[in-house]
């Protein structure tokens, strides 16, 4: 797999900084099916650092793999803080992960709506000793394959502030 240079360079810096905190990172992901854990297993030595990622594509996967809530879905929906929340929450308590990020969000090109247009991504990151960081990005209609990028990137650099 190829990624843009600023994607292996946000992984690399996971890989260099967690490995040396002895700290483990797991991923639940709906829009970018894999692409952050497949990012950071990219750089070597990443398995000092990746405990797990979890691909929930589907609301009945983020119930099974994660534990969102269906009333959740129900009233919040897939693309929404609580969901992501909910993601985050249980990629953290059902791993050995010291830090947590999720996304959800709709890439297009359809799927979007006036309230929930195309581009709209919601993402969390946490820490198992409490830190906790949430965006709600509009990235816009600029295509699948930039929502996924920005996204992925988005999660890093999430990441990466948590670290600190």
């Amino acid at each position: 797999m190829h990624f843009p240079d600023e994607t292996i360079a946000l992984a690399q810096k996971i890989v260099t900084d967690f490995t040396a905190k002895k700290w483990m990172i797991a991923t639940a992901e709906s829009c970018t099916g894999g692409l952050i854990a497949g990012a950071l297993t990219e750089i070597p030595g990443s398995s000092a650092v990746v405990d797990r990622g979890f691909v929930t594509y589907t609301n009945t996967a983020k119930m099974e793999m994660l534990g969102v809530q269906e009333q959740t879905l129900t009233q919040f929906g897939a693309v929404s803080k609580e969901t992501a929340l909910q993601m985050v929450h249980g990629a953290l308590f059902r791993s050995h992960a010291d830090f947590a990020v999720a996304v959800t969000g709709i890439a297009g090109p359809g799927g979007g709506s006036t309230e929930k247009p195309v581009g709209l991504v919601h993402l969390a990151a946490k820490a198992r000793s409490g830190g906790f960081i949430h965006h709600e990005m509009r990235y816009g209609d600029i295509g699948r394959d930039k929502v996924r990028l920005a996204t992925l990137n988005t999660a890093l650099e999430m990441l990466v502030t948590l670290g600190r």
